[in-house]
């Protein structure tokens, strides 16, 4: 991690591969988001650390993203933690020329490179979070499960008031391991749904499962194991959470709707393509699957803006 601690404000020295513009794009793809705030070019978030409620004010200047604390700074031990999560969010730690030159090689992927450059996948540090959106998100459009998340949040999550504006946190798990189905079910969780978030939560708080734990696994294969022992993890939910929360870059939710429009869209194809389809189409992208799916799902926005 490359930053500079000012006291008041921190800066944060991306690669050159990164587009804030292109990020913020992603983070605004849904009116109902309640985790983040975008506003005047700046990105709004509240963040914990030690059991202390810090807004962050994120924006960019070239390759330097500028974190200001608008209410007041915090210590410099949190200053750090802070930078270290605006790190991981923006995915930071990849390197993307890796992929930007193997994408010049693919016949799928080939332009996304100069198109999106700088994109990144907006990743979801929190293991209990990232489970439970993908949770959340399932057999569901993504306005509803958007809606579902913001009523969960609103529900059970943390919040800050700053000039009028309200800041939420995503509920923790200790706080979820102790409410009832029926309560979430209220909030129009299905039976399962309510189950299968409470189960996770419960899981955590008993210390079985921890990000570090999932991390010490060895490979692909033994992490996406690992998840699917999880009730109501299946194998979409599994390579979303390794995708998004545990950075890795052959986690490849090859079953995603949203990847299946994507390719018959830019590949001018008359119908979806099939699951061997998809497999022969990224025999190429060992190693670089999310990227290249995260990719997809940017050129998805194209029909929409």
């Amino acid at each position: 991690m490359n930053w500079i601690d000012h006291q008041s404000y921190i800066e944060i020295y991306t690669p050159e591969e990164f587009n804030f513009e292109e990020c913020l794009l992603f983070l605004s793809r849904s009116k109902q988001e309640i985790l983040h705030q975008i506003k005047g070019g700046y990105l709004y978030k509240l963040i914990k650390v030690n059991q202390e409620l810090i807004l962050c004010k994120i924006g960019c200047n070239q390759n330097v993203i500028l974190v200001d604390f608008p209410i007041t700074p915090p210590s410099k031990g949190i200053r750090e933690e802070v930078a270290s999560y605006i790190w991981e969010w923006f995915d930071l730690d990849t390197d993307l020329r890796v992929f930007y030159d193997a994408a010049k090689r693919d016949k799928v992927l080939q332009g996304f490179a100069q198109k999106y450059y700088g994109l990144r996948i907006m990743c979801i540090p929190d293991l209990f979070e990232a489970l439970s959106w993908a949770i959340i998100g399932q057999q569901i459009n993504l306005t509803f499960a958007y809606i579902l998340k913001k009523r969960f949040v609103e529900n059970f999550g943390e919040s800050l008031t700053f000039k009028g504006d309200t800041f939420w946190l995503f509920p923790n798990y200790e706080k979820i391991a102790t409410i009832s189905v029926d309560e979430l079910r209220e909030l129009q969780f299905s039976v399962r749904k309510a189950e299968y978030v409470i189960g996770v939560a419960k899981i955590m708080a008993n210390g079985e499962l921890t990000k570090d734990l999932l991390l010490g696994d060895q490979n692909y294969q033994q992490i996406q194991k690992s998840l699917m022992e999880i009730r109501g993890i299946g194998a979409w939910s599994a390579d979303y959470v390794m995708m998004k929360c545990l950075h890795h870059p052959s986690a490849f939710p090859i079953t995603d709707v949203g990847l299946h429009n994507a390719l018959k869209i830019h590949l001018g194809l008359g119908r979806k393509p099939t699951i061997v389809e998809i497999k022969e189409l990224s025999a190429n992208w060992g190693g670089l699957q999310a990227y290249a799916t995260f990719y997809l799902w940017r050129s998805l926005y194209e029909q929409v803006i």
